[in-house]
Order: structure tokens, then sequence, then C-alpha cells
């Protein structure tokens, strides 16, 4: 399976795939609500807010692997718009690693982060920028949004496209 052809389940519910996104510049990040790095929430809408119209988009993608999540869909929702403001999409819940990993993750963990290490997500918000070309650049938790890493590259992934 190719990463455009990955089902995606919307927090709404509704059903689509990675294709969705094609021949944008996407920001994948398994997010979390109750976790230190939630903050995180507010440089990722400002992301949004300054590049969604040059073809760049968040995909927050909730995942309740290290125990730091909320338990509904609803919730999540309900948290993420009205504590952090969150208008990018976001999915339903997902695993990042093990058994019943999502199918998005299976090809984004083969991507090298900086150190040139790939493999399983290490905690929440691990950032996947993925460039309509299909290539991935992968950013570790610590790495905030808005570091100016991830601004060059989602600069240079919009230059191209």
């Amino acid at each position: 399976m190719s990463l455009k052809d990955a089902p995606i389940t919307m927090l709404d519910g509704r059903q689509t795939t990675f294709e969705e996104f094609a021949g944008k510049t996407v920001l994948v990040v398994n997010v979390a609500s109750r976790c230190g790095l939630t903050p995180q929430y507010e440089a990722l809408e400002e992301l949004q807010k300054k590049y969604a119209s040059k073809g760049f988009t968040v995909l927050g993608m909730p995942s309740n692997q290290f125990m730091q999540e909320l338990g509904s869909s609803e919730a999540i929702g309900d948290y993420c718009s009205t504590t952090w403001g969150v208008t990018f999409p976001m999915t339903e819940k997902i695993k990042v690693n093990g058994r019943g990993r999502h199918e998005l993750y299976k090809d984004l963990v083969k991507a090298k982060d900086s150190a040139g290490l790939a493999g399983p997500v290490l905690w929440n918000f691990e950032k996947f920028l993925v460039l309509p070309s299909g290539e991935i650049r992968r950013f570790r938790p610590p790495v905030k949004p808005d570091a100016p890493e991830v601004i060059e590259a989602i600069e240079q992934a919009l230059a191209k496209n």
C-alpha cells in the first residue's frame, strides 16, 4: 500500500485516505491532550494559519500509545478547539507503534531523523513532513513545530509547489 492509499478516519468519523492531501505539504503529528508537549498545539495552529493558503496543512493524529490522550473523539475535538483553537484536520485515535500500527505510520517510521535514525515513534508530537513528491522529513518530539529547521523544510517544500 502506498502512502496516498492509507485509509484515514477523521475525528468526525468521515472516512478518507491520505490521497485527500495530494499536492499539499503535510505535517503529520501524533498528538496527545495530556502530555508535557501538548503546548506544541499552539505552534502547530500558527503554522496552519501561516501556510494553509500556500498548500500546507497540519494533520493531527491523536494517539493514546503513551497513555496521555483523552477517551473519545468528541472529548479530543472539544479540548483541542476550546483550549488551543485548533482548526487543522484531525483523525480519530490511532496506534503509531506495534501491532495495529496505523497504515500511514507503517511508512512514516521508515523515514530517518536528523541523526539518521528511523524506527518507532519515541513519544507524542513526533513530526513527519510529507512533501508532495512523497519525500518525508522527520522531526523528533522535542523539536518544536516552529523550530528553524521545521520552518525551513516547510518553506523549501512550498517553494517547489
